[in-house]
């Protein structure tokens, strides 16, 4: 096999991959997208679980990795989750349990769904969406650069 079939530490490589939770309900899917993800192994631009799951693999070949919460996006933290006062939101906001908010914190972006509508104020959790959660990913390698 050539240098060129593995993958390695610093190696840009494409991967196709579906990405499920315990249940079965699929989160994510190149396959469907019709486009394959692309990334440099081992420079922290993926989980550090899908990362390590790609590294050594062939081309062409597929694996199959249940991710642990460590891994992945951490687990959930209950500190993230914040009643927020409805004065800090626009007037016409729509308070709604599963709605995404988006702000500011200093100069660090942040994101959180609402959980809960209380009175004058909302529960907000701030944590990533999948924290807390074991992924699992089919994981097929195709090219190698």
């Amino acid at each position: 096999m050539g240098k060129k079939t593995i993958a390695k530490q610093g190696r840009e490589v494409k991967v196709h991959y579906k990405g499920s939770f315990k249940d079965g309900t699929i989160f994510d899917n190149s396959y469907d997208r019709g486009e394959v993800l692309s990334f440099t192994v081992g420079a922290g631009e993926m989980i550090p679980g899908f990362d390590s799951a790609v590294n050594g693999m062939k081309v062409g070949e597929t694996k199959t990795v249940t991710i642990e919460p460590t891994e992945a996006y951490g687990e959930h933290n209950p500190e993230g989750v914040r009643a927020i006062d409805k004065q800090n939101f626009p007037n016409d906001f729509d308070f709604s349990p599963g709605v995404m908010i988006e702000g500011q914190v200093g100069d660090r972006p942040v994101r959180g769904i609402i959980q809960e509508v209380e009175g004058e104020s909302v529960v907000v959790d701030f944590n990533h969406p999948m924290a807390g959660k074991n992924l699992n990913f089919d994981i097929e390698l195709i090219e190698v650069n």
